[in-house]
Formats: structure tokens, sequence, C-alpha cells
């Protein structure tokens, strides 16, 4: 009975004891974990707040303040408020909450944002007409990461077209065409630029085509290349002649020979296994007949009112004026001749130079030997030659004969004649058998060295130190030397 009174006693003390432990009397214990919620899966940007449980060793839950972390993935606040950065990705056990010693972690899976671009490559993209380009759209959100799109294409500027696939043909059209490739996905879109370049040489044009030339004469020809869509393709031809009819330079200056014809396709220019032609049609030159001047051909100065000379003039012939009768300078300077002043040689010879004036200006003029530029540094054969305006020489005018010493020159001047080069004769040519028609006045410039008959409307001036192998002959008005001026009949 004693025995069993002292196991009752004990049993009770144990009863007590346990009556008075923590959980037993519902306080917790001291924390052994801490568990973070949630795993959690966030757009770039986006925001989490994240939960910190503590508990004790028997897994009861207790109150703990924990300090929050965020190791990669973004950012976080002290009170557990996690924001995404913009770097997608699996970040494992990024989000840790600290306290006691303790911590624990939760994972945060960053994906990509809502789509805030798109870039179409290649750009700029430059291609051949007709030829294709595959393009390619990349989508990103606004962190850069790429975002899956499935575009619609369009070419919204001109330059070719485009499939759904985002393949592009280019037109036959060469040109910049500036963000005409488009890829759209809802309301974002990004563009391409394209330059459409010319393709292959294919063809060549020379012109003029057909050309026609009095033989002897020049032609400057060109050659315009171009590709299958008709653009301009640069080009530096090699030229030739292959059927006849003259010869040409590298720069594509032609010169017909003596002989008149039609030669078909013969002025060829070459860039490869390309080249185009041209024909050349040279046409007989009709030579105007010798034109007589009567008792004007002894003269080499004749004027209507006055002549005048200020130093070192000669003048290797006679001299005239008619009605007029005024002599200036001789001497200084001098002549070798005779003088007729208003006397009835002198009114004969204006009479001859008007109907030698009236013949020449008579004469019919080819509309190819229309004369529309300057007049320096060409080369021309026997024929008429004639401007409805003036005449102007600067530098030298060679003038053809072609082996005629008959061929006749006549250059008709609607208005003036002025010079500031040199005649040069080869082939033949003469100086008498050069005419100047010329509608008022004629101005032989400084040092001009010049040939021929010049029959003025109006006047005739001689610049200084200017030389005539032929004749001044004025109508109605005067003839002016300067100092060293020399006329010589030819």
């Amino acid at each position: 009975m004693k025995f069993r009174s002292i196991l009752t006693r004990l049993s009770a003390v144990a009863l007590l004891a346990a009556a008075c432990e923590p959980h037993v009397l519902g306080v917790p214990g001291a924390a052994a974990s801490i568990e973070v919620t949630p795993n959690v899966t966030l757009a770039i940007g986006g925001t989490q707040q994240f939960a910190a449980i503590g508990r004790d060793a028997e897994g009861v839950v207790t109150t703990i303040v924990p300090v929050w972390s965020a190791s990669a993935g973004g950012t976080i606040n002290g009170t557990g408020l996690f924001t995404a950065g913009n770097t997608t990705g699996v970040f494992t056990n990024n989000v840790t909450a600290t306290a006691n010693g303790l911590s624990g972690s939760a994972t945060v899976t960053v994906v990509a944002g809502a789509l805030a671009t798109i870039t179409v490559t290649p750009n700029p993209d430059t291609t051949l007409i007709n030829a294709t380009q595959q393009f390619v759209a990349v989508g990103r959100d606004a962190g850069n990461n790429i975002v899956p799109i499935t575009p619609t294409w369009t070419v919204i500027n001109g330059g070719g077209a485009i499939n759904s696939t985002g393949l592009f043909t280019a037109g036959t059209v060469a040109n910049t065409f500036t963000n005409t490739v488009r890829a759209t996905n809802g309301a974002i879109s990004g563009t391409a630029t394209v330059v459409v370049a010319a393709g292959p040489l294919a063809t060549i044009v020379v012109s003029p085509n057909p050309d026609t030339l009095d033989v002897l004469a020049t032609q400057l020809f060109t050659a315009v290349g171009r590709d299958a869509g008709n653009n301009i393709v640069p080009i530096t031809p090699v030229w030739s002649v292959t059927n006849g009819g003259g010869s040409i330079a590298v720069n594509g200056l032609f010169t017909a020979g003596n002989v008149a014809n039609t030669f078909t396709n013969t002025v060829r220019a070459t860039t490869g296994a390309v080249f185009g032609s041209a024909t050349v049609v040279i046409q007989p030159v009709i030579t105007p007949p010798f034109v007589p001047l009567g008792n004007a051909e002894f003269h080499g100065i004749l004027a209507g009112t006055q002549v005048t000379c200020i130093t070192g003039g000669f003048i290797d012939a006679d001299i005239g004026v008619s009605p007029g009768n005024t002599l200036t300078g001789f001497g200084p300077c001098s002549f070798s001749g005779t003088t007729n002043l208003a006397n009835a040689v002198a009114a004969q010879a204006q009479l001859d130079l008007t109907a030698a004036y009236d013949s020449l200006a008579g004469l019919a003029c080819p509309p190819a030997n229309a004369i529309v530029a300057d007049l320096g540094g060409t080369t021309l054969p026997a024929g008429v030659y004639c401007s409805a305006i003036g005449i102007n020489v600067t530098g030298p005018l060679t003038l053809n004969g072609g082996g005629d010493p008959d061929a006749v020159f006549v250059f008709q001047a609607g208005s003036s004649l002025t010079t500031a080069g040199d005649i040069i004769l080869i082939g033949g040519a003469q100086a008498k058998n050069v005419y100047w028609q010329v509608g008022s006045s004629a101005t032989l410039g400084t040092a001009s060295q010049w040939q021929g008959n010049i029959l003025a409307l109006t006047s005739i001036t001689l610049v200084d130190a200017a030389t005539l192998n032929g004749r001044a002959l004025a109508r109605n008005g005067g003839v002016s030397l300067g100092s060293n001026n020399t006329i010589t009949l030819p």
C-alpha cells in the first residue's frame, strides 16, 4: 500500500510539470525554421508580396521579424515586396528572409513582358533590281528581352514586294526606299530601308543614231548603259568603227572619211560582252561656187565712209573708200598699192562688193551646217555654214579642203563676227576661197591670225597685232586698224 501511494504521488508531479511546458500551455517555442512563400512567376517589372513564416521545433508558427534580401532577378524592400528586373530567367532561392540566425528562400521566375519594339533586319539592305532578300523581325519587351511574334509584312514606300514570311523581291526602279519594309504585330511595328541598285549591264545605247555628216566632219558620240529595268549603269566603253565610214577616238569623237555613203551600225561602244551601235550617213559636200569680187578684188581694204590706222600697220594692197573719202593714219601706217578715194574705181568696187555680198547671203545653208556654238576648237570641211545671229571663234578653227585646192568655205553671220582665235588651213584649203559674210560688223581680236575675205554690211575692226590674209571689205561703214596690223592679199 505504501509503494502504491508513492507512485501515485510521482505521477501527479509529472502531470503538473507537463502542464507547465509552453507549447502545452499554447505558447510556441523559439523559431527553428523559416518558410518563404510563394515561389512565383512574374513578368519583368511585375511585383509580388512575399511572406516569411517562422516555426519552432514542433512546427508551431512563431513570431519573427525577418530581414529581406534578393540575390538576383529584381529588388525587394523591407516589407518583402519584390519587383522583377529586366532580365528573364529562373532565379532559384533568390528571395531570402533572415531572422534570429535562420533563413528561408523562395524562387522567382522572370518572363518577358509585353511587346515594346520590333527590329527588322537587315537595315539598310542593298539589293539589285529583281533580286530577293529575306527580312527578319525580332520583338522585344521594355527590358530588351525577346518576345515571340508572328508579324504581318508589308511594303509601304515602294521598291518591291514582300510575302507573308518576309521574303522581299526588289522592283525594277533603282532608288533608296526609306523605311519601306514593315513588320507589324498588334500596335507595334518596325521598318527597314531598302536601296535598290541597278543590275548588271544589259544594253548600251549610242547616240546620235543615225547621224548625218559631211565628209571629213566630226561628231562626238555618247554611250549610255542600262540594266534590265532601264536604270542607268555607269560605263567606260571601248569605241570602235566596225563597218567603215571614218575613224573614232577613245572618247567617242568620230571623224568622217571622204566617201559618201550610209554606214550601218558602224560606230560601236563596247563594255564586256555588251555593245551598242549607231549608223553614220556621210553626205557629199555641196561645194559653194567661187564668188568673184570684181574691182573689190584688188583692195586689201574697202570702206564706205573712212579708213583709220593708229600705228605700225601695213596693207600690202590697194585701199579704197566710197562714197566717203577719208583716209587717216597713213603714215605712220603704210600700204603698197594705190588709194581710190571717192573715185570711179572705188565706186565700182563698192558695186561689185554689194553683188558679191548678196550672192554669198543667198547661198543655201544645209540644216546640218547651222552654227549653234563657238567655232573655236573645231574642224570643218568645205561648205556653207550659217548663224541667224553672230559667229564667235575663240581658239583655233581648222578648215579642211579635203585635198581640193578649189574648196570653198562660206560663213554667213546674221549679225556680227567676233574672233579671239586663229584660222588654220589644211588639206589644200586656201584663204582666197574663204568668205565671211557679216550682217553687221566684224572685229578681229588682239593678235588674231585670220584668213579669208570679210564682207561686212557695216564696219570692220582689227585690234592690235591682228593679221588678215585676205580682204577687209566694208559696205556702209569704216575700217579701223589699231597698232601693228597687217593685211595681205591671199
